[in-house]
């Protein structure tokens, strides 16, 4: 009996629930039903096409008057950025292109081809790594295995080898120079000399050896190398050839080379330090003496001038054939120079009276 109540309850709820649910989906629907009565109006901006017709001028027709309307000022056009080359991913093979370029202009090809495929299998299809071939195979004259090595940077577009894309086209297209074309084109100049005794801490040499160029020549300034071998004289008066690099300091004028007058110069600062009681007891003092100065370009001597002159037979070297022969070095006499003289500077002006 009490089983029957509980269900009749629990019926009545179930039942009291639905009717519930029915009556809120019956509200909801009359709710929609009234908003979709209503009108809606929606206003849209519809753009009007209009034409603007341009005549085509007609010869003898009067130009058509401009329209006067004012125009934004716009931003300056960017320079287009200047190609570089791309640098060497690999460290390892940067280190043997750097050894192989050394090797280059030391003149052992052997050396540098051997560096820079070594650098290749590092890193395939580097451009500066085949335009180093290019080069060292065209230094050698291997014009064809030197053209490969230039077509195959060419294929890499400017995207791929930057400003070698350039270099190497210009290779392709013009042709590969010989070095003794240059022969009476790139020559060295009156070597200038100044001589100071007694400068604190040594004798010093000044060198000012100006490198001249014909008008309207092409030269790669990377391939010039002008080479000073200084000689000394011992108390004993020996002749005897530098050893020390170091009291040497080479230095270009002007860089870049713009050739302003038809030339550049090199300045070389040579010091010859005062020595201690017992070296200068067991090896004697030293004076400056002379010099061999050497032009080469692309590896090959164009020019040869030395001073005195019998020091080009010491290092068994001559200027080559077709070279113009050497002029007497340029001395500036320390004692009639100008009180405001700098001998970092020697490029003079021609002295009063001369």
């Amino acid at each position: 009996m009490k089983g029957n109540r509980l269900f009749t309850l629990a019926c009545c709820g179930l039942g009291l629930m639905a009717f519930s649910q029915l009556l809120i989906a019956g509200m909801a629907l009359a709710v929609r039903v009234e908003e979709g009565r209503q009108v809606r109006i929606v206003e849209k901006e519809v753009e009007k096409l209009v034409p603007i017709r341009i005549s085509v001028p007609v010869a003898g027709d009067p130009p058509a008057k401009p329209m006067a309307r004012a125009v934004p000022e716009l931003p300056p056009v960017p320079e287009p950025e200047q190609l570089v080359t791309p640098a060497i991913a690999d460290p390892r093979s940067e280190l043997l292109v750097t050894e192989a370029r050394r090797a280059r202009v030391a003149g052992d090809m052997g050396a540098a081809i051997v560096k820079l495929e070594e650098a290749l299998g590092e890193s395939p299809g580097d451009p500066t790594v085949l335009y180093e071939l290019g080069m060292v195979h065209e230094m050698m004259g291997i014009y064809e295995k030197a053209a490969d090595y230039y077509e195959k940077v060419f294929q890499l577009g400017v995207s791929g080898a930057g400003n070698l894309y350039e270099a190497a086209a210009a290779k392709l297209r013009d042709g590969f120079e010989q070095p003794g074309d240059m022969l009476g084109k790139l020559a060295l100049g009156r070597v200038r000399i100044f001589n100071d005794p007694k400068a604190e801490g040594g004798q010093r040499v000044v060198l000012t050896v100006p490198v001249q160029k014909a008008p309207g020549e092409e030269v790669e300034a990377a391939e010039i190398e002008v080479a000073v071998t200084f000689f000394n004289r011992t108390d004993k008066n020996r002749i005897v050839q530098l050893e020390d690099d170091s009291w040497a300091e080479p230095t270009w004028v002007s860089l870049p080379f713009d050739w302003a007058g038809g030339e550049e110069s090199l300045r070389m600062n040579y010091r010859i330090p005062v020595r201690d009681e017992q070296t200068a007891h067991l090896f004697g003092e030293l004076t400056y003496y002379g010099q061999v100065v050497t032009l080469s370009y692309k590896g090959e001597v164009l020019d040869v001038q030395a001073w005195p002159r019998d020091l080009a037979a010491r290092i068994g070297q001559a200027a080559p054939l077709g070279s113009a022969a050497g002029d007497f070095p340029e001395f500036l006499d320390q004692d009639i120079l100008p009180p405001n003289f700098d001998p970092d500077i020697p490029l003079l002006n021609p002295l009063p009276g001369e």
